[in-house]
């Protein structure tokens, strides 16, 4: 996977984020309507998608959908 993927299954999953409108360097923080819940529902779509556990602590230390990518890919390997 790379991460234009990872941005559709975003876009997909988010039905406020219009498709296309996502880049790496968008801070997903900035995501309209973004809020907690939005925060669980990205760490259950990691979980469901790639198997990885993502923690709160991990999701807030992050910034960008690049910097949420990298943190994928790392625990992946």
């Amino acid at each position: 996977m790379n991460i234009q993927e990872f941005i559709s299954i975003i876009e997909d999953e988010f039905d406020e984020v219009e498709t296309g409108s996502l880049s790496p360097e968008t801070s997903f923080r900035q995501m309209e309507g973004w809020s907690s819940m939005h925060a669980l529902i990205l760490i259950a779509l990691v979980d469901n998608h790639f198997d990885v556990l993502l923690t709160g602590e991990e999701l807030r230390g992050l910034n960008t959908i690049q910097d949420l990518y990298d943190l994928l890919e790392t625990k992946k390997a």
